[in-house]
């Protein structure tokens, strides 16, 4: 019995639930009659949400995070447990690596510490096959999910997100409107948020009626952290004949590793290769010259996904999806912006 079934019984929605047991002064006192009837009669004892009946919170909540060497990630999860902190909660972390059994096991954990919701950081967590996706709705009639940069439409799920499609569309466009045509689209990731970026380049080129090639998009099987290697990589397109003056990488770390073959192959940055990397992470001001990069926001992400979670475990009703706009900042791998008019 969960508070899914709850809702489902009483015929309410799962917020409405929750501000039953939180003493929410925002119900109906027959809406809270149905409720507390329905609950009674199944004998049931909320976990998650027992504050407003009385029972002690656990005031804990669990965070799945795929990898945290994962310089994304790792960020994303100090900026959670920062505003999770201010907020008077603890937090469980638990590392699942990227195989599914993995995260169920990991997610059984948390819940079995009666957590009183959980975080999921990073697309990587909805899977592809949508028939695998039962364990996080499974989840989400015990507690609330909430998902950091993915979308998985569910009652008691709650994503926030960058616009990763628009976004990459915009970094894509201002190189076609600087004049560069033949623009390689480097990329390690198939995930979720991977795929809408990998969209958003496609669609530049469709917008400005370009043709577009699948020889440009390249997919880089080895590690994020293989710098070397990813050098290696881009070198080998080259010496293949693959003829390009931009890269823009899905993320910050495969954009330093192409700085740093344009340095290897004596290519004058941004004049001969122009470099766009996403995430403006502190990567971005650590290679000469520093990055252009997409700041996809994360700070303010976090920051309202913990507020969101705080908010619906207060009985609050919230939105179930919130979205941010990404934003392109430049710097010296790519050309000063009157260069490109």
């Amino acid at each position: 019995m969960t508070i899914y079934d709850i809702s489902k019984m009483a015929g309410v929605s799962i917020a409405t639930v929750s501000r039953v047991l939180n003493g929410n002064a925002n119900v109906r006192p027959e809406t809270r009659k149905k409720v507390l009837d329905v609950m009674e009669r199944c004998g049931y004892t909320p976990n998650a949400f027992a504050r407003g009946l009385g029972l002690n919170s656990m005031n804990t909540i669990g965070i799945l995070c795929a990898d945290s060497s994962d310089l994304y990630l790792a960020k994303a999860v100090y900026h959670i447990e920062q505003n999770l902190r201010l907020g008077g909660y603890r937090s469980l972390l638990c590392c699942t690596g990227y195989e599914l059994e993995n995260k169920k096991n990991s997610l059984s954990l948390l819940l079995n510490q009666k957590v009183d919701g959980v975080i999921m950081v990073g697309s990587n967590f909805i899977e592809e096959d949508d028939a695998d996706n039962q364990y996080i709705r499974d989840a989400a009639q015990q507690v609330p999910v909430m998902l950091l940069n993915a979308d998985f439409d569910y009652p008691n799920v709650y994503c926030t997100l960058c616009d990763d499609f628009k976004a990459a569309q915009e970094a894509t466009l201002s190189l076609i409107e600087a004049g560069i045509a033949d623009i390689l689209y480097l990329y390690n990731s198939r995930s979720y948020s991977g795929k809408n970026k990998l969209a958003g380049y496609q669609s530049a080129f469709l917008q400005k009626d370009l043709p577009l090639s699948r020889e440009y998009q390249q997919y880089y099987a080895g590690s994020h952290e293989d710098v070397d290697g990813i050098c290696h990589f881009l070198d080998g397109l080259r010496r293949s004949g693959l003829s390009f003056h931009a890269v823009f990488a899905s993320e910050d770390i495969l954009a330093t590793a192409a700085v740093k073959y344009a340095r290897l192959n004596d290519l004058k940055i941004p004049e001969e290769l122009s470099i766009i990397g996403y995430n403006n992470s502190i990567l971005a001001s650590c290679c000469e010259p520093e990055l252009t990069s997409v700041d996809n926001r994360l700070e303010d992400i976090c920051r309202q996904l913990v507020k969101t979670l705080i908010m619906t475990l207060g009985g609050n009703q919230m939105p179930q999806k919130t979205i941010f706009s990404g934003r392109l900042i430049r710097r010296g791998t790519t050309a000063p912006l009157n260069h490109e008019l």
